[in-house]
């Protein structure tokens, strides 16, 4: 009979299987992670989407019988169909206003006027700009050429921003297919999420879990970035219609402004004085004035409609993901991130609050076991 090993060397043997098994654990969630990694913006814009949606596709799934499969179809084809022509429109404008400017600055006909005296008398940067503008105002081609290193950097960044739009946009359109897919077997994601839930938190909080991940990402994708992208659409149609220059990159802005809760008339006011200086007050003139008017203060009737009781996240932590999340992925990103951020905020303090009711819990007990 082999002698039984003593009990410090049964320690460092269970102790090592242990670092092993955990090892082999880490060596594959690494792999997976890395192999999953190219699609983790994609899968999540499309989480968050078919959560979005999938309270409309069961609406109109019990109008037309409970089938899942084709009520998502149906919702993914209305989307695209909604989608591309607003889309291509500012699209078109965007790539039209760039050119304009390039062929403006190529053919030497844009006109700089001078500046004025009181621009020198600007606090820190007043003399610098005042001689940068009078330079350029007397001789543009001298100064272009005398800055052609920092204008070509700054035209291959705003290229490589337009073209990392384009792909935003194929990657939103890839992510409502992918959702549509997500909501034909809703029934079933919804039961593996509660499933999964139950198994990080325990069954009793999973399910409390879910329905406050589920409330934040409609709230914020709804109540924020619906509002703001419909914004974009209305105010950026307008503006193509008119001709109005640079278009794509003013609807940008409109929706930039629309993540982080600023009102839309901070460039709707600006525009409509522009056309009224450049082409006088006619009546198309008046009738675009009253139309970019109504498509900036559209988000005061659409919130309530939205929102309901509003968003239960600050705005700050908004606007922090918006940006966060443009820097890290892009156009995507800008969408993503809100959501991202405002998930782990509101589990960050569900988690605060039920420690703090576990305490005055506890708390309460011991008073009444030393009243006893």
């Amino acid at each position: 009979m082999s002698p039984k090993p003593a009990p410090d060397q049964q320690l460092p043997e269970a102790l090592l299987d242990v670092l092993i098994r955990a090892g082999l654990i880490a060596i594959l969630a690494i792999s997976c992670y890395l192999v999953f990694s190219p699609f983790l913006d994609l899968m999540l814009w499309s989480l968050i989407l078919a959560v979005m949606l999938y309270p409309l596709q069961r609406r109109i799934a019990d109008r037309l019988g409970h089938h899942e499969g084709q009520t998502a179809s149906l919702i993914v084809v209305a989307g695209l169909m909604i989608l591309m022509v607003p889309t291509y429109l500012l699209g078109t404008s965007l790539v039209d206003s760039a050119q304009q400017v390039m062929e403006t600055v190529r053919d030497g006909s844009l006109n700089i006027p001078p500046p004025s005296e009181s621009v020198a008398n600007w606090p820190v940067i007043g003399q610098p700009v005042h001689d940068l503008w009078q330079q350029a105002a007397s001789d543009l081609s001298g100064s272009i050429e005398k800055y052609r290193p920092q204008i070509r950097e700054l035209l291959l960044g705003l290229l490589t921003r337009i073209a990392g739009i384009g792909a935003g946009f194929l990657l939103f359109i890839g992510a409502l297919i992918i959702a549509g897919i997500m909501m034909a077997f809703g029934e079933l994601g919804h039961r593996s999420a509660h499933r999964i839930a139950a198994r990080i938190v325990g069954p009793e909080r999973g399910e409390t879990l879910v329905e406050l991940c589920t409330a934040t990402i409609r709230t914020v994708a709804q109540g924020v970035l619906g509002i703001a992208f419909i914004q974009m659409l209305l105010i950026g149609v307008g503006f193509v219609v008119m001709g109005i220059p640079g278009a794509g990159l003013l609807a940008l802005a409109v929706l930039l402004l629309g993540i982080i809760q600023v009102p839309a008339t901070l460039v709707t006011i600006p525009v409509i004085a522009y056309v009224f200086s450049s082409e006088g007050p006619s009546m198309t003139t008046i009738v675009f004035a009253i139309y970019s008017i109504l498509a900036g203060l559209v988000d005061n009737v659409l919130k309530p409609l939205l929102l309901g009781r509003g968003v239960d996240v600050p705005m700050p932590v908004v606007l922090i993901g918006a940006l966060g999340g443009m820097v890290t992925s892009g156009i995507l990103g800008l969408f993503i991130g809100p959501i991202v951020l405002a998930v782990g905020y509101r589990l960050f303090w569900q988690w605060v609050d039920n420690q703090a009711t576990v305490d005055e819990s506890s708390a309460g007990e011991a008073a009444k076991q030393n009243r006893q």
